[in-house]
């Protein structure tokens, strides 16, 4: 049943990652980020080859295509009509959904990796998201969020957005631009962490682990209770 209240995901996922052209360049402009780190993050908790990761918001397949290297079962899922249709050339298990509307099929899950996407949620909604992860994974199992958070008090903003500026690329096609910059504070919705990590709590989730870049980028790794 359609909830009348409940957000459009896919009116909210971003147009530029509704177009095929722009998503031919998105790892790119991403920079190829390493995986790396966040299989680690999975294996340190005790994940290996019999555990099942939910990739929410996944993008290209970047994180995905790593993960089913090393884990039992990985589900690629995004809300995005083009990200499904590049995602099903890798590959991989595909399901088109979003935060808001994807059910897992089977047993409760071991891992949810997420990446840049839960900025695409207001608050409200971001909460709903924890919480529904949080009912797709057993006790135990591990959530790994990486995404634009701010480590900030509202008086230090207007200093440090002026620092994230300053460091932007020139070349939209190589990277963010300053421009990318103002139209994702004023356009989508990052929350600041001292909002951030009482919704993980609330969920049911301990969180073992946090790192910031620059005040503006916060990588976590969650248990549930």
């Amino acid at each position: 049943m359609i909830k009348t209240w409940m957000l459009d995901e896919l009116a909210h996922a971003g147009p530029e990652h509704l177009d095929p052209e722009f998503i031919a360049g998105y790892d790119r402009k991403q920079g190829w980020p390493d995986p790396a780190d966040d299989i680690a993050a999975f294996r340190a908790h005790g994940l290996g080859s019999e555990s099942t990761i939910v990739d929410l918001a996944a993008g290209t397949g970047q994180f995905a295509r790593a993960a089913a290297r090393e884990f039992g079962r990985v589900v690629a899922v995004d809300v995005s009509p083009a990200m499904v249709e590049h995602l099903s050339t890798q590959g991989l298990e595909v399901v088109r959904a979003g935060f808001l509307s994807y059910e897992h099929q089977g047993q409760p899950v071991d891992g949810v990796f997420t990446r840049n996407a839960l900025h695409q949620l207001p608050d409200f909604f971001k909460a709903l998201a924890l919480q529904r992860i949080a009912g797709m994974l057993r006790p135990g199992g591990v959530l790994r969020v990486r995404d634009l958070i701010y480590d900030l008090a509202p008086a230090e903003v207007e200093a440090a957005f002026e620092g994230w500026f300053a460091g932007a690329a020139d070349d939209p096609a190589a990277g963010y631009t300053a421009q990318d910059y103002a139209e994702h504070i004023r356009t989508e919705f990052s929350t600041y962490r001292w909002l951030f990590e009482p919704m993980l709590t609330a969920a049911g989730f301990d969180i073992v682990d946090v790192s910031y870049e620059r005040r503006l980028y916060g990588a976590y790794a969650c248990v549930k209770l």
